[in-house]
């Protein structure tokens, strides 16, 4: 594995196969995000904010946080398993205004050394991986002891009747027409349980206003892997 990806192809590296292929969901996903961006522009700036040193970004998309990096982050590692949004994510790269290297690969196996980042970005990913708590230990071997966690993703409902709702999608259509996405999964508490340390959160809804869907309801804020001496 590769801590970083080489000059001059600095901005995305090519692998012999894809870990995720959805290239229908793909193209709806890039047309939807363009179209929820004023919507989700502070969601980004709030997410991402006061961040600093080197940043690994798990489930990049189709780049649409590089825009936001503060100019205290020295280097995004980005990265994304499917290739439609990965090409549209190096397009973005090349725009933004901190170093952006953008690398396929799987949340799973993140090809990266262990400890060498001061936070790591999931933003609408835990939603889709196929393994939440493999994907999390990932997280946790990747980032320093201290480093932090900003997490944007999908959780419960706090009502019976929604969560319901968001079973009954996430056991059948809801994955399969939208790239393995699942809207009522317990994120809190699987980064609880991958040891990690909560801190400030708030939950939002997505819209904030209208009629609330089985995919409103998110969290944002950040979590903390303990140092040593913590423990």
């Amino acid at each position: 594995m590769v801590d970083r990806i080489p000059s001059p192809a600095r901005k995305v590296r090519r692998a012999s196969h894809d870990a995720v292929s959805h290239p229908l969901f793909a193209r709806y996903y890039a047309r939807f995000s363009e179209r929820a961006e004023p919507a989700m522009a502070p969601v980004r700036s709030e997410l991402l904010g006061g961040l600093s040193g080197r940043v690994i970004e798990v489930g990049a998309g189709n780049g649409l946080n590089f825009a936001y990096y503060p100019g205290t982050v020295s280097e995004v590692v980005a990265i994304e398993p499917e290739r439609a949004l990965r090409q549209l994510a190096v397009d973005a790269a090349v725009r933004a205004e901190v170093p952006v290297d953008v690398v396929p690969g799987a949340a799973e196996a993140l090809p990266v050394k262990s400890e060498g980042y001061d936070a790591v970005v999931l933003s609408i990913v835990l939603c889709s991986v196929r393994d939440v708590s493999r994907t999390l230990a990932e997280v946790r071997r990747v980032v320093r002891p201290g480093g932090e966690v900003r997490f944007f993703e999908h959780v419960r409902a706090p009502k019976r009747g929604m969560r319901s709702v968001q079973r009954a999608l996430d056991r059948t259509v809801w994955p399969r027409l939208f790239g393995g996405c699942h809207v009522g999964r317990d994120t809190l508490g699987a980064l609880r349980d991958a040891g990690f340390e909560l801190g400030a959160y708030r939950e939002l809804s997505m819209p904030e206003r209208g009629l609330r869907l089985p995919t409103s309801y998110c969290v944002l804020g950040v979590a903390r892997r303990p140092e040593p001496s913590d423990a």
